[in-house]
C-alpha cells in the first residue's frame, strides 16, 4: 500500500478531503504569504522570524499559537522518507496561488525521484459556472479530482520557484516582465500576478483594495463589518484575489485616518472626499 501526503489549503479542504475516503496523511498549509515580508529565503531562521513579526503585529497571533499552527504543521513536509506520493490540493485565487508557488520552491528543495507528486488545482471547470473552490466539491467528488490531477516533474517545481522568487521581490516591474503563463500546469498564475500587480500603491498612496473601501466609505451608509461582507462579495464577481475578512479588515484600519464612525457607521471624512476624484 502506497504511503501518501496530501497538502490542502486550508482546514476546510482537509475536513472534506478526511470524508472522501481517499487514503493518506494530510498536511495543511495555514500560511497567507501574500501578505507581510516574504524577501528572506524561504524557510530560513530570518523568514520564520519575520514571519512571526508580521502575525504578532497584524493579527495579534503570539509566537506559540503561529509556531503550532502553522511552522509546526509545514515542517512536516520536510520528512518524506517513507513516502511514494504527495498529492497538492489548491484553488485559483491568488491567496492559494502565492502560497502554492512557496510550496513548489520547498518542494524542489527535497525533491525525491522516487517520489511521485501531484496536483488539484480548481478554478474555472467543465460544465461549472464560475469560479470553483474546493469547498464546492463533495467528498466523493474528491475521488473524481485526484483521478484526474496534473502530474508534476521536477521541471514543473522549477518553474515555480523561479515564479516565487519574482513574486518576493515585490517588484512591480519585476512582475509585468516575467512570463507567469509559459507553464500550462499552472494555469492560475498568470491571472494572480495581474491582480497582483493592482495591489501596488497609485501615484496617491493606494491601490485597488484601498480604492474600493473609500468609495464605500464615501457612500457613508455602511458599518465596519458591512464593508468586509462588501469586499468579499466584490472580490468574488471583479477579483480574484480569494482573500479572508480578517485580512480585509485590517486593510480598512490601515485607512483610519480617512474616516469616523458616527451611530455605528463610518464616513470618510469631508476634507477628504476629493481624494476619489484625482
Amino acid at each position: 500500500m502506497a504511503n501518501i501526503i496530501h497538502i490542502v489549503n486550508g482546514d476546510n479542504t482537509k475536513s472534506i478531503l478526511e470524508q472522501s475516503g481517499l487514503e493518506g496523511d494530510i498536511i495543511v498549509w495555514r500560511e497567507l504569504l501574500c501578505d507581510g515580508p516574504v524577501s528572506k529565503p524561504l524557510f530560513s531562521d530570518e523568514f520564520w522570524q519575520a514571519r512571526y513579526n508580521y502575525f504578532e503585529k497584524e493579527f495579534g497571533v503570539s509566537r506559540l499559537e503561529y509556531f503550532d499552527k502553522t511552522i509546526k504543521e509545514l515542517l512536516r513536509a520536510e520528512f518524506l522518507e517513507d513516502i511514494d506520493e504527495v498529492v497538492l490540493w489548491f484553488e485559483y485565487d491568488l491567496f492559494c496561488q502565492v502560497n502554492l508557488m512557496a510550496l513548489c520552491s520547498f518542494l524542489l528543495e527535497h525533491f525525491r525521484k522516487d517520489v511521485i507528486y501531484s496536483m488539484v488545482c480548481v478554478g474555472r471547470e467543465k460544465d461549472r459556472d464560475g469560479w470553483q473552490t474546493l469547498a464546492d466539491y463533495t467528498p466523493s467528488e474528491y475521488k473524481e479530482l485526484y483521478k484526474n490531477s496534473i502530474n508534476m516533474s521536477r521541471a514543473s517545481f522549477e518553474y515555480a520557484d523561479e515564479c516565487w522568487k519574482v513574486y518576493s521581490k515585490k517588484d512591480k516591474d519585476a512582475l509585468q516582465n516575467f512570463n507567469f503563463g509559459k507553464n500550462k500546469r499552472f494555469r492560475y498564475f498568470h491571472v494572480t500576478m495581474q491582480q497582483e500587480q493592482e495591489r501596488f500603491a497609485d501615484e496617491n498612496g493606494f491601490n485597488q483594495i484601498d480604492r474600493k473601501i473609500l468609495e464605500f466609505l464615501k457612500e457613508g451608509k455602511y458599518s465596519f463589518k458591512e464593508i468586509v461582507k462588501l469586499l468579499l462579495i466584490w472580490q468574488q464577481t471583479e477579483t480574484v484575489y480569494g482573500f479572508g475578512d480578517v485580512q480585509y479588515a485590517n486593510r480598512i484600519q490601515s485607512l483610519d485616518k480617512y474616516y469616523q464612525e458616527k451611530n455605528g457607521i463610518l464616513e470618510l471624512n469631508s476634507d477628504e472626499k476629493k481624494i476619489l476624484s484625482d
